[in-house]
């Protein structure tokens, strides 16, 4: 990990909407700098000391990030959660009243207004989930989309070309726009397609039939890349979905043919993102990753253990599919930091190898492919820039404290029984319990409970 030095900018404080927002991202989530430890995971802002413009490699480099006011506000009602409240976090646009803005929630421009205020004319990095693709999210129920699969016209001109109409305004020219570019797509078409896969879907072998995702992406890519000020970064799943050589190879292969559809040429592409509201930690110190250690119940044959190798990894695939040498990645480190007494202090002494690795692994789930509001679970790595070779940044794509799925059936919503505490069942179970937190609340919505369970569990603690 190369040298950072503490965000050296003053803290200022910018009423906008009659809301109160220090002007800042990455910043001293206290607000008091002159306590904050000089320490691995203390509070303060880390990135590296060389500033760049918006038309280097990496966005992130000499900005600040856009702190969501309506996150912002969740973290301050919650105990505690002023420690956290000024980080930065994803506005996900995962619907068209999200992009319009509704009754209770701020639409798109209105949080570029508020990034424009909180700049006060120095660089500016907003981040946002571009998340609604027909057919969206195949493999799942929890955050089913609003377009049929057969929608890609509307998905166009009522989604992505909107959101493109409000970027394009000269108001917000000097913001970097980064965007995320539909979790749990193309990766969903590899691993729940076919006849033969437990996990396979009919919506995903819709969808992988009609290209409606492939098209899509294409379309999202070509139309949002024209913009000068915006970075698009491809979502790959994290290697506890595609970590297999047979999934990497077609993975990679749809990534790049997304990238050449409809338009896109890989030059609209800055980077990919991994890990996207998951909670796959950055490293798994303990467990070496030899044969021995690969066949055991954990890892599965599976070529990673950790997201950070795995980004390094698919960066250096990725290059060689023909996306340029400067392309980074982005690692969402929200909620992968699995601290609290569970946490391991060091190897197993067991000569087991499933018990080894159980009692030497980081990440308490019950098995990797369990996703929905996972107990245990701890806050990551604050949002850092440049933090390693080829990684942009750490972000927080999934804003913590914000509910994967309901953990009962709710009235008129699709219920995806992986967010249920109760159930066990088939793939992607596995015949195992959901490890899925009781009293989660409807998908997207403000869950206390986890909040407050992901900064106990913090690592590096608050």
């Amino acid at each position: 990990m190369g040298p950072f030095t503490p965000f050296d900018a003053p803290l200022r404080v910018v009423a906008v909407a009659a809301t109160a927002v220090l002007a800042t991202g990455f910043v001293i989530a206290s607000g008091d700098a002159a306590r904050a430890p000089a320490r691995p995971g203390a509070a303060e802002v880390r990135h590296q000391a060389n500033a760049a413009g918006p038309s280097s490699p990496n966005p992130y480099l000499g900005a600040r990030v856009y702190v969501n006011p309506e996150w912002r506000a969740n973290a301050l009602s919650e105990p505690g959660g002023d420690r956290v409240a000024n980080q930065p976090t994803a506005v996900w646009l995962d619907s068209i009243a999200a992009v319009r803005g509704s009754a209770t929630a701020m639409d798109l421009a209105a949080h570029l207004d508020q990034a424009v205020a909180q700049a006060a004319g120095q660089p500016m990095v907003v981040q946002l989930v571009i998340y609604n693709l027909p057919g969206r999210n195949c493999g799942r129920l929890a955050s089913n989309g609003e377009f049929g699969p057969n929608d890609l016209p509307r998905y166009k001109t009522e989604f992505i070309d909107p959101i493109v109409e409000i970027l394009s305004r000269p108001a917000y020219a000097n913001l970097r726009i980064v965007t995320v570019i539909e979790p749990d797509s193309l990766p969903n078409l590899v691993v729940n397609t076919g006849t033969t896969r437990p996990t396979a879907t009919w919506l995903c072998n819709t969808m992988l039939d009609n290209q409606g995702y492939l098209n899509g992406i294409g379309y999202a890519l070509a139309r949002l890349g024209a913009l000068p000020n915006v970075a698009n970064y491809l979502d790959v799943a994290n290697h506890g979905v595609i970590g297999w050589e047979e999934d990497l190879v077609k993975t990679v292969n749809l990534l790049t043919e997304a990238a050449n559809t409809s338009g896109s040429t890989p030059a609209n592409v800055r980077g990919f993102v991994t890990n996207t509201a998951n909670y796959s930690p950055l490293r798994e110190p303990f467990i070496p990753m030899t044969d021995r250690y690969r066949t055991s119940r954990w890892i599965d044959f599976n070529q990673f253990n950790d997201e950070l190798t795995f980004a390094q990894a698919m960066r250096a695939r990725l290059i060689a599919a023909g996306f340029a040498p400067s392309i980074g990645f982005l690692i969402d480190t929200s909620r992968n930091g699995w601290g609290g007494p569970a946490r391991p202090l060091g190897p197993s002494s067991s000569t087991d190898v499933n018990i080894f690795v159980d009692e030497s692994r980081i990440d308490r789930r019950i098995v990797k492919s369990n996703y929905c509001n996972q107990a245990g679970a701890g806050l990551g790595e604050r949002p850092t820039t440049a933090p390693a070779e080829g990684i942009h940044a750490y972000a927080w794509i999934k804003p913590p404290g914000i509910s994967d799925g309901p953990s009962q059936a709710i009235a008129d919503e699709a219920f995806d029984r992986m967010c249920d505490p109760n159930y066990v069942g088939p793939p992607p179970g596995r015949g195992t319990p959901t490890g899925a937190l009781p009293g989660a609340p409807a998908e997207g919505a403000w869950f206390p409970a986890q909040f407050r369970q992901l900064m106990q569990n913090a690592y590096p603690p608050l």
